[in-house]
């Protein structure tokens, strides 16, 4: 069964992420933290429709954000997919997987669940602003 993927208000950040994860729970504390921290926010709770948010979403997506382990569609195929149309696109993945090795492409990214806000709001904020720390002194 397909869920809604109605992205959440603007909230006039300046760069664009892609939440995607099939706990509604989940999606809700990852964009309030990330829209506290002042991103635009877009959500899907799942794969094939974050793909079909991507394709009609006119700006740019700057960040895509998945759980790694989804019905339908995991977070590697769903980023490979998006990457495919997006090469820009930055790609953090993050799940609360224990038993093994997640191997990830190159440039990927990956976060243990759980996290705090903070945690995710660092990580973010160097995938999407890699300079910022040259600025500080």
């Amino acid at each position: 069964m397909e869920r809604s993927s109605a992205p959440v208000e603007s909230s006039g950040g300046t760069k664009t992420i892609l939440a995607v994860d099939d706990d509604p729970v989940i999606l809700k504390l990852v964009c309030e933290a990330l829209r506290d921290g002042g991103y635009d926010m877009l959500t899907s709770e799942n794969g094939p429709a974050a793909v079909e948010l991507s394709r009609t979403h006119m700006g740019v997506i700057h960040l895509l954000l998945s759980d790694f382990q989804m019905p339908e569609m995991s977070g590697i195929q769903l980023a490979t997919e998006m990457t495919t149309s997006r090469p820009n696109l930055k790609v953090l993945l993050m799940s609360g997987f224990t038993e093994g090795m997640l191997v990830l492409n190159e440039g990927w990214h990956f976060l243990a669940k759980p996290f705090i806000p903070s945690q995710l709001r660092a990580l973010v904020t160097g995938l999407l602003y890699p300079d910022k720390s040259r600025f500080r002194k």
